[in-house]
């Protein structure tokens, strides 16, 4: 048949919305954090007699039932038992788990603490006091994002062998201590040597972690909020033992992260049905939570249970994922979107004191961008879900770049106005962040549990690849005003709105393609393809790419 050429899994695991299609290892609990909204097109959610919300399900096909049941029982997957066709459940119902959840996941919010408080020690004179110049600072951020893009995969896999519960607290404890040696590090040697350590530690945790998408993006924003205000305080700290501000900066916030590895080893389930454990014998749910999860999960896409969690990627799936062209746009959005804003944020304390601010209120002007950014991030991700578009919505961020970066470089106040420039950068920063809109749209086009940790891991080296090339942009013979590098920032912005709008075609056109091959065939010829095909994910004919 020529419907065998091409694929995708049952028409309901087309219609997720972007911020639940990340299943890693434990999206049966996770995926809730984020519900699916009421799709006027898609009928989400429909009405029994009594007025009660429950969401489409497409189990109510015997076929569709049968053949999923069997898929569950082949992967050994580990809420099989739980797997239910008629089963239902109230709207408010799945409420009450969504705010009990948000509440677990709030942990995350200390995840970040000594992630980027480099640029809150570089306002404290540490480029001074280790005798290192800019360039040195550009080659420390780049040999960090090349040691993090080197464990992207390998972590993946690893995580997806041990399972996320085991693998991120084991991440979070051991960074945390490198982290805290880097109070100890006295020249150019320590501070390379550390910034290698902690990206191969911390590569791999953003694939592993983005199943709270759109909720740990946010928490990742008040973390600088926070951290800002902490560093407010430590860095009056210059002086007690001798020591420099920023040493202390080092050593507390990588105290307060390895704590909170430790606490997550207690907070992190396998799945919806292993959350109790002898230190929390009665778990997260009743037993009719767990059935209304799982099932939510499944019923939202079908293919989240054909591996269980704690089984490995095989190379055999590792190459299928790589090979698949069709996610080949995303990971090039993913490798250019993020550059025109990266430079103006890793040189924002440095361009602050620059401008005459002091050390401490360097850091405390860090904080308005940090909120805006929030802001924007929770309302470009609420638009995406409510309109069920990802490729305009997402574009709107470099949109909203392109105007700051034309600015920075022919204003003649850039660089030279304090207030206008500062108030210039704040804008920029505060941009509508797409990229957990770009993780959930991977993900579902991946439509299949291997190759989601994989292409998700793919999607992040693009990313960091793209913050490598960032950090050669920005550089000493072009400073103070950086106009060679802001003239490349807008060629680059341009560039990725180019992307996005090549993207959006390409998925339009493709699906065009595939419901042409798939509406020649008869009912019975669909039925036997949904049935017999041996491809899976996105290569199935039935599949619809999202856009």
């Amino acid at each position: 048949m020529a419907a065998d050429k091409e694929g995708i899994s049952s028409s309901a695991s087309s219609n997720s919305p972007t911020n639940v299609d990340d299943k890693l290892q434990f999206e049966e609990v996770t995926a809730f954090s984020n519900p699916l909204p009421k799709d006027r097109d898609l009928g989400v959610y429909e009405s029994d007699e009594d007025g009660q919300h429950f969401r489409k399900n497409p189990f109510l096909d015997p076929d569709v039932a049968d053949h999923w049941r069997a898929v569950y029982e082949k992967s050994d997957y580990e809420c099989r038992h739980e797997f239910d066709p008629d089963f239902t459940w109230t709207e408010e119902e799945e409420k009450k788990l969504v705010r009990r959840l948000d509440w677990h996941c709030v942990m995350f919010f200390g995840l970040q603490t000594d992630r980027g408080n480099l640029t809150q020690a570089v306002a404290d004179n540490l480029l001074n006091d280790l005798n290192l110049n800019t360039n040195d600072y550009n080659f420390g951020n780049t040999i960090f994002l090349f040691s993090f893009l080197l464990a992207e995969l390998p972590s993946q896999l690893v995580s997806k062998k041990l399972g996320p519960d085991r693998w991120i607290p084991m991440q979070i404890s051991l960074w945390s201590i490198v982290a805290m040696s880097q109070c100890a590090i006295k020249g150019k040697t320590g501070f390379y040597a550390t910034r290698s350590i902690l990206g191969l530690l911390e590569g791999g945790f953003i694939p592993d972690i983005v199943l709270w998408l759109s909720f740990f993006w946010t928490t990742l924003s008040g973390t600088t909020i926070v951290t800002s205000i902490l560093a407010f305080a430590l860095l009056h700290m210059r002086g007690v033992a001798g020591w420099a501000g920023w040493r202390w900066l080092f050593l507390i916030e990588g105290i307060i992260t390895f704590i909170v590895g430790i606490v997550s080893f207690f907070m992190m389930p396998a799945s919806a049905v292993q959350t109790k454990t002898w230190f929390r014998p009665k778990g997260w749910f009743t037993d009719r939570e767990i059935k209304i999860v799982v099932n939510r999960v499944l019923r939202d896409d079908p293919s989240k249970g054909d591996m269980h969690n704690r089984q490995a990627i095989t190379p055999r799936r590792l190459w299928e994922a790589a090979k698949d062209y069709d996610l080949w746009p995303l990971y090039a959005i993913g490798l250019v979107a993020y550059i025109p804003q990266t430079p103006p944020n890793t040189y924002l304390t440095l361009t602050l004191k620059a401008l005459g601010f002091s050390t401490f209120n360097t850091n405390l002007l860090t904080i308005p961008s940090s909120f805006f950014h929030i802001c924007t991030l929770l309302l470009i991700t609420q638009l995406s879900e409510r309109t069920n578009e990802r490729t305009l919505v997402s574009m709107l961020q470099p949109i909203w770049t392109l105007p700051c970066v034309i600015a920075l470089r022919f204003w003649p106040g850039s660089g030279i106005d304090s207030k206008g420039t500062f108030a210039l950068v704040t804008v920029l920063l505060s941009y509508p962040y797409c990229h957990a809109i770009l993780v959930g749209w991977t993900s579902k086009n991946s439509n299949n549990v291997g190759a989601r940790s994989v292409s998700a891991a793919f999607y992040n080296m693009a990313v960091q690849l793209g913050n490598i090339c960032a950090n050669f942009i920005y550089r000493t013979d072009d400073k103070p005003l950086y106009h060679r590098g802001n003239t490349q920032l807008i060629i680059i912005n341009l560039l990725s709105i180019a992307l996005f709008l090549f993207t959006k075609a390409y998925y339009v056109l493709r699906n065009r393609h595939r419901e042409k091959k798939w509406s020649a065939l008869t009912p019975e010829e669909q039925i036997a393809y949904k049935r017999d095909t041996k491809l899976s994910g996105s290569r199935r004919l039935d599949f619809r790419f999202a856009h």
